[in-house]
């Protein structure tokens, strides 16, 4: 008896190890370094402009000696990468020189509020009324390159999609529009500053399982 109970354990640990093996399909791609999509400009505006391209890079090692990149599409056809966010113009222009020296030798300081940028269908807050009979989920951040989704604190059940546009979008539940505008607000206390609602219908098709 106590044989069976103790291939019994080991047989029900295996199917626990099973169940929770599920590969990461993304392991691969994962990426510490983090290009954040900006599809609208957010405070702070200013930031320094190391390189515009017409194609996207396929890596993020593309970036050399910088950890954090931030991408704008804007309406020319150019995607403009920047790094730092700052209150002002004179705080961007003290930081110039060191981006510089790491390579970047034609950095100069933008005000990202005066792109012009491109229209997306996905990227920027169009739920202008909430409509109480959808389905939402509240888009936290996005990404040219999936990250690791550690990257999240304080929530839990990150969902992953990536969408026509080859971004990486990371939202978190799914709530009745009663109960969106309230469940934002709450992410946003949690540190999510810019996070929005979108209707999860629209995000559905390109969730990652």
């Amino acid at each position: 008896m106590k044989l069976f109970s103790s291939l019994l354990f080991v047989f029900t640990l295996s199917i626990l190890n099973i169940s929770a093996g599920t590969p990461d399909k993304l392991e691969p791609l994962r990426t510490e370094k983090k290009v954040v999509r900006m599809d609208k400009p957010t405070a702070p505006y200013y930031s320094i402009q190391i390189i515009a391209l017409k194609e996207a890079p396929q890596a993020p090692s593309f970036f050399k000696k910088v950890n954090v990149v931030y991408e704008y599409p804007c309406a020319d056809g150019y995607v403009r990468y920047c790094v730092g966010k700052f209150n002002t113009r004179e705080a961007a222009m003290a930081q110039l020189p060191s981006i510089r020296s790491l390579g970047y030798d034609q950095a100069f300081v933008v005000n990202t509020k005066k792109y012009n940028f491109a229209d997306s269908k996905w990227g920027s807050d169009k739920t202008k009324e909430i409509d109480p009979n959808k389905t939402y989920t509240i888009q936290l951040s996005a990404f040219r390159f999936p990250v690791y989704l550690t990257h999240f604190k304080n929530v839990d059940n990150v969902m992953e999609f990536r969408m026509k546009d080859k971004i990486f979008r990371y939202t978190v539940g799914k709530f009745p529009g009663t109960q969106a505008k309230e469940e934002l607000e709450r992410v946003k206390a949690l540190g999510y500053k810019d996070a929005f609602l979108v209707e999860y219908d629209s995000y559905a098709p390109f969730k990652i399982e």
